[in-house]
């Protein structure tokens, strides 16, 4: 499955009202870590089929950054049935995100 491009119009239907497990990665054009994860979310979005992966941008997406208090970035956020169970801060490698639902 692709990454899906997550916004505030799209947020609540794609993750808040999703039954199993979400990872949003919240990112920014400019953030060099973000740029390293990117390839590695990738490849959990096509490797991991029952985990939706979706990205929010926090320059196009403020107010979404601001719900989820989201002051440094990379940022993700697993989701399960809609609500928040762990986050990680910071850029990690593919073994280190797996083990968030593993």
């Amino acid at each position: 499955m692709s990454e899906l491009k997550l916004t505030k119009n799209n947020f609540e239907e794609e993750v808040l009202k999703s039954e199993g497990l979400v990872l949003v990665d919240f990112w920014a054009s400019w953030c060099g870590p973000c740029k390293m994860l990117a390839p590695v979310l990738e490849e959990i979005a096509e490797e991991n089929k029952d985990i939706k992966v979706g990205k929010v941008n926090v320059d196009e997406e403020m107010e979404l950054a601001q719900q989820f208090n989201i002051m440094s970035i990379p940022n993700l956020i697993l989701f399960k049935d809609g609500k928040p169970v762990k986050q990680q801060v910071g850029f990690r490698g593919k073994e280190e995100i797996e083990k968030m639902w593993k």
